[in-house]
């Protein structure tokens, strides 16, 4: 079962780090590779809870993705379901967004938030992409690196409402 790994260390403290993983307002901030917005980002926080997020492109085209949080350790780890959605939250295969067939249903990740004395070493881990081909992962490499950027960049700047 290869797994997808992505780590990275953020230079803000963990619980700002958490924070934009768990609130909407700040999700949308970084949501989705460079040049692609976050117009929904619809979190219900809580084990059991679900999320629904839009991705649109330069060009305006979406893709939603929903799920359901399995396990959540405040400030240091959440585990969930994630699938790509439709519009209304309903579960699509990959296909629905012109992608391959290889991408299963239902993806279990489990994101860890490590403490570094003011810095953060996030892990974002896929359990089983052994489906994958390897443009697949190349391009889910490629999406996650340039969201975790856009995440460093907003972390430095504050949350205006």
């Amino acid at each position: 079962m290869p797994e997808f790994v992505i780590t990275r260390v953020f230079d803000a403290p963990r619980e700002l780090v958490w924070k934009a993983w768990t609130e909407p307002d700040r999700v949308k901030r970084w949501w989705g590779p460079r040049g692609f917005t976050a117009p929904v980002d619809k979190i219900d926080f809580r084990i059991g809870g679900k999320y629904l997020y839009c991705m649109r492109s330069p060009e305006g085209n979406e893709d939603w993705s929903t799920g359901t949080f399995k396990e959540i350790v405040p400030f240091e780890q959440i585990v969930l379901v994630d699938s790509f959605a439709d519009k209304d939250g309903n579960v699509v295969p990959a296909s629905y967004y012109g992608m391959g067939e290889d991408f299963p249903l239902e993806s279990l990740i489990t994101i860890t938030f490590e403490d570094l004395k003011g810095k953060t070493r996030l892990t974002l881990k896929y359990a089983d992409v052994s489906s994958l081909t390897p443009l697949d992962r190349h391009n889910m490499q490629m999406g996650w690196n340039e969201s975790l950027d856009k995440l460093q960049e907003t972390l430095l700047t504050p949350l205006m409402h």
